[in-house]
């Protein structure tokens, strides 16, 4: 049996994407723009609820917290994303690296709930509109969101810890865009059985517990929904909600496809692709989500342009 280098690692090389070398620099720039992208629309997003009163109302106050997790979960990847396009391959300590993983798990996780709580109080609304100002006031909105951020704090400390208290030797290249999880995994060179438990019990847990708040919610929005009598007023009602479930649709599909798959730790092509959808494209196309489908952030983006023009006049 041959010998297996077990030269300790304490740096790793990111080479996700570098080859073909003539894909580099239009990659590089369309990460730079849908960076840029989430940026404004995230913080445009942001500044847009707090400056319209017709949205301080508790969907918007959780919208407003996904698009501030988007902009700190988009910055925590494409940075480092753009260094290795344009060095071509980037080192990166185990400290940063565990840095990283540790800030994107706690903001995909933060994600979950916060979506998982926007489907709650949709159903709030619609199921229970004479009691919704009761239900969801100001202090039960803040606990609400207080809880998932300490919840994403501490499945990410856990899941953090857990994963690095492995032994990595050997070809420390990790062929992926950020430190994540399944690619460590392939680098370890003892007993990552404790690791791979941690990736099962993720999804068994944090994943499942907010789609099936998210599925029940929705079960008893449609069960409303169809009691309502005109086709217009059906239509209404569920147009309130179909944004969310887009982006419902779009966040979770793709962390699914990452974390339930079989071959966990291994890293391919598609592994790499699907990446890219729930740590780029996502927090970029939440505000389009929410904005193109919903008449009232519509109506404040127009009014806010319009006091724009107006203020330009002399």
């Amino acid at each position: 049996m041959a010998e297996r280098n077990y030269t300790v690692v304490t740096e790793f090389f990111l080479t996700a994407f570098t080859e073909p070398l003539q894909w580099r620099v239009p990659l590089f720039l369309v990460f730079l723009s849908f960076y840029l992208a989430t940026m404004l629309g995230n913080t445009g997003m942001i500044l847009l609820i707090r400056g319209d009163r017709r949205l301080h109302t508790p969907m918007y106050f959780f919208l407003s917290h996904l698009s501030l997790v988007d902009v700190c979960y988009a910055s925590t990847i494409i940075p480092q994303m753009l260094a290795v396009l344009w060095e071509n391959g980037t080192t990166i300590s185990q400290a940063r690296c565990a840095a990283q993983f540790f800030l994107f798990a706690f903001f995909a996780s933060i994600d979950c709930y916060l979506l998982a709580i926007m489907a709650y109080d949709r159903y709030a609304a619609v199921c229970q509109p004479l009691l919704y100002v009761t239900i969801m006031t100001e202090k039960a909105c803040w606990g609400l969101v207080t809880g998932a951020y300490v919840a994403g704090f501490f499945s990410a400390f856990v899941r953090t810890v857990t994963a690095f208290t492995l032994s990595f030797c050997g070809n420390n290249e990790i062929n992926f865009i950020f430190c994540d999880l399944p690619p460590l995994l392939k680098l370890s060179c003892g007993d990552s059985y404790t690791q791979e438990v941690v990736i099962i019990v993720f999804a068994a847990f944090v994943m499942p517990v907010c789609i099936l708040v998210i599925l029940v919610s929705y079960l008893f929005i449609i069960m409303a929904i169809l009691q309502i009598r005109s086709a217009g007023g059906r239509a209404k009602t569920f147009s309130t909600c179909a944004s969310h479930l887009t982006a419902v649709a779009l966040f979770f599909g793709t962390l699914i496809f990452m974390y339930l798959r079989a071959n966990t730790g291994q890293s391919s092509e598609g592994d790499r692709v699907v990446s890219v959808l729930y740590t780029v494209v996502t927090p970029m196309l939440n505000p389009l989500i929410y904005s193109l489908r919903n008449k009232e952030v519509k109506e404040a983006v127009r009014k806010a342009l319009s006091k724009s023009k107006a203020a330009r006049r002399p």
